[in-house]
């Protein structure tokens, strides 16, 4: 019997943020809002003022979250929520701030420093969160999961805990439309590599293999026409809608190599989270193929890529190709056109393989990964 934890309630929609007004009064008195600069001045930071005010909810914002967050970033929101009075949490941006409103909420009420519980359950009585989500496709809006870089030792930890799952979702995909087309290509493709790797893992079982597939035909057809049209206003809450389901997939059957090598690139050389897998995608997923071609099979099928008279084998890697396809679409540029030094990079691949194995990602691979794999799809991504 698997487990499966979503949040507690989930509004979504196009133009659904004052559909949850009742929700948020019902949540406490005073928000403490986490967020980064940008989306601090943006519209869509008024427009949750004005849902505030007009319920009478006053709120503190703490706007410190700047590019991925590390735990420094952290411990000063940790600061200035206890002297906040604040009784609930909000996390309106990207993932990293989303990610950063679980990490305070954590370690207002846990002792110790935020490394001691990388890889470790959290647990406790947390501030309840709410999550509103500015891009399409990290998924942070409900999972368990929180990602910061450990600014000491240059490792993402992954930190994780069922009282992390958001109590409510609030996914408004009209919130997206202002992304950059750069970040509407990494966020999906986060999402898309979420969806694989849960359909894919070794945790996979029927009610996350059902999200997944869902997750990923949506993204294979619309992620294409929200980077090319980004005005696109159906592509872009179906895009909302694929990254909620992906979420909710590695919620409950987690990520695998593509993950678990990818934290690394973006802590040692600050390539966003998104971008970085997309970069591995491939690569990884052609090492992954050979313990699972039937559920590659299956998506290539799904996704219109394959025929059904096709193999097993086939199908899976004309899934994999088109991967790839979308990729390029997307713009992503390989390592050496990020502007990432060759020599740098292969000085710092042991280290990255080993980091990598010991995030236990790889480990759900089906296939089994090693530190020396790991170094050879490494090496592949800048030959």
């Amino acid at each position: 019997m698997s487990h499966f934890v979503v949040p507690n309630h989930i509004i979504v929609g196009n133009g659904v943020l004052n559909e949850a007004a009742p929700i948020l009064k019902k949540r406490g008195n005073k928000a403490f809002i986490v967020t980064g600069k940008h989306v601090a001045v943006s519209d869509m930071m008024k427009k949750l003022i004005s849902l505030l005010d007009e319920n009478d909810i006053r709120y503190v914002v703490f706007d410190g979250i700047i590019g991925e967050p590390d735990d420094v970033m952290i411990e000063n929101g940790v600061d200035l929520l206890k002297n906040s009075d604040c009784d609930f949490i909000i996390g309106i941006g990207g993932g990293s701030p989303l990610d950063s409103a679980k990490a305070i909420a954590a370690m207002a009420v846990n002792g110790g420093s935020i490394s001691d519980y990388n890889g470790k359950e959290i647990s406790g009585e947390i501030l309840p969160l709410a999550a509103i989500p500015t891009t399409a496709g990290t998924g942070s809006e409900a999972t368990k999961f929180t990602v910061i870089t450990d600014s000491q030792k240059g490792i993402k930890m992954l930190l994780k805990g069922d009282v992390l799952v958001p109590k409510l979702a609030i996914v408004d995909s009209k919130f997206t439309v202002s992304s950059p087309k750069s970040v509407t290509a990494a966020t999906g493709l986060d999402a898309l590599t979420h969806a694989v790797e849960s359909y894919t893992s070794k945790k996979a079982f029927s009610m996350t293999d059902t999200l997944a597939v869902s997750a990923v035909k949506r993204i294979m057809k619309y992620l294409p026409l929200a980077f090319n049209d980004p005005e696109n206003i159906n592509a872009r809450e179906q895009m909302s809608i694929a990254a909620l389901e992906a979420g909710i997939c590695i919620n409950n059957s987690s990520v695998t190599i593509v993950h678990g090598m990818s934290r690394p690139i973006g802590a040692l050389f600050h390539v966003p989270h998104g971008m970085s897998n997309a970069m591995l995608l491939k690569e990884c997923l052609s090492f992954a193929v050979s313990g699972a071609y039937e559920k590659f099979a299956n998506l290539g099928r799904k996704t219109g890529v394959a025929l059904d008279s096709d193999s097993d084998k086939s199908a899976a890697e004309k899934f994999i190709d088109s991967l790839k396809t979308v990729c390029d679409v997307c713009q992503i540029p390989t390592l050496e056109e990020y502007g990432i030094d060759k020599d740098e990079y292969y000085s710092k691949i042991p280290k990255m393989a080993k980091d990598a194995v010991a995030s236990g990602s790889p480990g759900n691979t089906v296939r089994n990964v090693t530190e020396k794999d790991c170094i050879e799809i490494y090496k592949k991504l800048y030959a």
